[in-house]
């Protein structure tokens, strides 16, 4: 699957949009003119009304607050969405822990609250641990966008999801599955244990694996390696001694993907374990080109930073509250519409491999 172009993009995010979120990522609507209330989005959105005809406010400051201020992947969606805001006239930052602990984004969110920030963009450690301090930025007018991986529901006005997690889930099992000809014993090495995403990811993996095709199929062990390099690489080294007949891991994090890659390459499993998950092509190149991996999907991270960026900026200026059916535009990539619980789809996930790695630089 190659990325769309930004109308086949607003025809997934909307057709996405109405499927896929039968799902637990919910989050706040509000009440305008045009739309119901849908019961869970007042705190958020309060009484506010939105004006799709108001203009992008000039001088908006924006902050970006990934799980981990180090993490390469978060590193190119913070960075597009802070040279969108140049774009329309705002200005950007990116601040965050160098850890992924559940708690450690607290502070740096009371300190934005303390800098006035118009927007803060949080990819969430932990969905609740981060709901005090961000309702507390609402409650001041600040707008909260979770990005990437979700708040609680009432402690933002919208999140925006790099792709359906119900998409992601099953169809990282079903090019796993087709890969091992659909038998033998895998694993999931995963980042944290609280992340939103992740966790959201894995149950609709497990959902797939009990579908009749996989009766052949075991999963042994979730594995965490909470987003860090080297302890993924260890966790990788500890499913193989653990489990030394494997057939395939499944690491739908950037870093776990390429730490486990690393792992496999200079060892004897290289070629006989199949790794699949979700990488960058970057991180990725090196290992496709030498067979260690087949195969590894991703979004554009640029674009998931842009369009976040963007529904911010929308946000604060009044132009939308989060409610169901508001639309917005977001620059090049064009206009989306805001789906079920304040949930933005960007788009579905483009499958790498050795025919299209070279065309991509992220």
């Amino acid at each position: 699957m190659m990325l769309r172009n930004a109308a086949g993009r607003r025809a997934v995010a909307t057709a996405a949009t109405a499927v896929s979120l039968a799902l637990a990522l919910t989050a706040c609507s509000g009440t305008t003119k045009d739309s119901k209330d849908t019961g869970g989005g007042e705190k958020a959105a309060g009484s506010a009304t939105a004006d799709p005809n108001a203009p992008l406010k000039k001088g908006l400051k924006i902050a970006f607050l990934p799980k981990q201020i180090n993490n390469p992947y978060e590193k190119i969606v913070d960075e597009a969405g802070i040279a969108a805001a140049k774009e329309y006239g705002g200005t950007g930052k990116e601040v965050g822990p160098s850890d992924a602990n559940a708690s450690s984004q607290v502070s740096y969110i009371n300190t934005l609250i303390q800098q006035r920030q118009d927007a803060i963009l949080v990819a969430a450690n932990d969905p609740n641990a981060v709901c005090g301090p961000l309702k507390q930025a609402m409650k001041k007018d600040i707008k909260v966008v979770a990005y990437d991986s979700d708040t609680a529901k009432d402690c933002r006005q919208l999140f925006i999801n790099q792709a359906s997690s119900e998409e992601i889930g099953r169809s990282l099992v079903q090019h796993l599955g087709e890969q091992i000809g659909y038998k033998g014993k895998v694993a999931i090495l995963s980042a944290t244990q609280n992340a939103t995403n992740q966790n959201t990811w894995i149950e609709f993996m497990k959902e797939e694996l009990k579908l009749p095709e996989y009766k052949g199929m075991e999963l042994v062990k979730v594995a965490y390696g909470d987003d860090a390099d080297q302890k993924s690489f260890q966790q990788t080294q500890g499913l193989m001694q653990a489990y030394p007949d494997l057939k395939g891991i499944i690491s739908p994090t950037t870093v776990g993907m390429a730490a486990a890659a690393r792992y496999l390459s200079d060892s004897s499993y290289k070629g006989k374990v199949v790794l699949n998950g979700l990488g960058t092509p970057n991180q990725m190149r090196k290992y496709v080109k030498d067979g260690t991996v087949e195969q590894f999907s991703l979004w554009n991270p640029e674009e998931l930073g842009y369009l976040g960026s963007y529904a911010a900026a929308a946000l604060a200026s009044g132009q939308i509250t989060g409610a169901e059916g508001e639309k917005f535009k977001a620059g090049k990539l064009g206009e989306y519409t805001i789906g079920k619980d304040g949930e933005v789809i960007l788009g579905e996930p483009t499958v790498f491999d050795a025919k299209n790695i070279d065309q991509f630089n992220f």
